[in-house]
């Protein structure tokens, strides 16, 4: 099947790790990029064990095994970076160095190559060797603090904060954005993408807002953290969940008309001293119905509503299925490409390869020769 996407054309290798550089590469990948994933080759077991179909984030890309702690193994990446448009790493500051691969060793064969990095605490600053996960990185920013009930410990909100969002989809913005920007100086440059640099600006807004004395340091107490009990969750007749999200007077006073729920003063209805009240009424009314008979009073209407999904129910709701949200691919249901392009539409380009797969059609396809393919395998530099 051929590619497709907006990125078709481009080559970008994927020096193999987990959460937020594999995030990066599907991305990439799915928008139409030849991403090559580099794994290492004895299994070094990244992540999380599973049956390789269902690795998502691995889908889109092939793989090639090498052996990096050979010097053939490091000119064989460095061979790939005279053809390569971008590199992605995800390593710990300074490994890439020590390993020969780092964004000088690279800009001597390829200047134009944009050379993206991942981490949790980026490339500099006291913490930048030390080892750490998404909650550590999130747990800097304010970004985990401000999530939560009041009484208990912050949670780690699964890995999107840090991995993911303020990871995985940084590194890819500022991929395209150094691709961009080398087509007019025919120059690369690093992508620093560091987790706690996105978990912060992904809390922009929120720190706005709490500049401006709008936004408490108590979980609980704010107006998109489940203090205003016009915006939250609420728990239904047959043990389900429902979320209500009406902040605007106008959307507030939807609610109260199709409800019925009784606030006399429901034009004030951001006082705060009255939320706590509220909620508790909010919580008695919503136990009244079940969560389908709440979808069939408030769903598509201007309330601000929609029913709290577990992951097997998602995929099954009319808008995702409309919306082909969520697709079945390689027997595995997964969520789609995004963002979409009307022109040039992203897909799956092929469902995740496994360790090594593809090395020696991928090394044939990147120039090189049957007789150094069959030299390197012998070496096991690569397998």
């Amino acid at each position: 099947m051929a590619a497709s996407g907006p990125l078709v054309g481009y080559k970008v290798i994927e020096l193999a790790g987990i959460g937020p550089n594999p995030m990066c590469a599907m991305m990439l990948a799915d928008m139409g990029a030849e991403v090559i994933r580099v794994d290492r080759v004895v299994d070094a077991g990244l992540g999380i064990a599973m049956e390789h179909k269902y690795a998502l984030l691995d889908r889109g890309r092939r793989s090639i095994a090498v052996d990096l702690k050979q010097p053939a193994g490091i000119e064989l990446i460095l061979k790939m970076v005279e053809g390569a448009d971008a590199l992605i790493e995800g390593f710990r500051a300074g490994v890439t160095e020590r390993l020969g691969l780092g964004p000088e060793d690279c800009w001597k064969r390829n200047p134009k190559l944009v050379y993206g990095r991942v981490t949790g605490w980026g490339q500099d600053g006291p913490l930048a060797k030390a080892a750490g996960h998404d909650v550590n990185y999130i747990a800097l920013t304010g970004a985990c603090y401000a999530i939560g009930n009041a009484d208990r410990p912050p949670p780690p909100p699964l890995n999107l904060v840090g991995d993911f969002g303020g990871g995985g989809m940084l590194l890819a913005v500022g991929v395209l954005a150094g691709l961009l920007e080398a087509q007019k100086s025919g120059r690369g440059q690093v992508v620093d993408a560091a987790m706690t640099d996105g978990a912060a600006i992904l809390m922009t807004a929120l720190y706005g807002m709490h500049g401006a004395g709008l936004v408490t340091d108590k979980r609980e107490s704010n107006i998109l953290d489940g203090g205003a009990h016009f915006y939250d969750t609420y728990e239904t007749k047959d043990g389900k969940y429902i979320s209500i999200a009406s902040i605007e007077s106008k959307f507030y006073e939807e609610f109260l008309q199709r409800t019925g729920f009784s606030d006399a003063k429901h034009a004030d209805h951001k006082d705060r001293t009255r939320w706590a009240t509220r909620a508790e009424d909010m919580k008695a009314l919503f136990l009244t119905k079940t969560r389908d008979e709440w979808c069939k009073d408030l769903e598509g209407t201007d309330v601000c509503f929609a029913p709290v999904l577990s992951m097997s129910e998602a995929p099954k709701h009319p808008h995702n299925v409309a919306r082909q949200t969520f697709v079945e691919y390689n027997g595995v249901t997964q969520p789609a490409p995004a963002p979409r392009f009307s022109r040039t539409p992203s897909a799956i380009q092929k469902p995740p390869s496994k360790h090594g797969a593809d090395t020696e059609a991928v090394l044939k396809d990147w120039g090189f020769s049957a007789e150094d393919v069959s030299k390197l395998m012998a070496n096991r530099t690569v397998t």
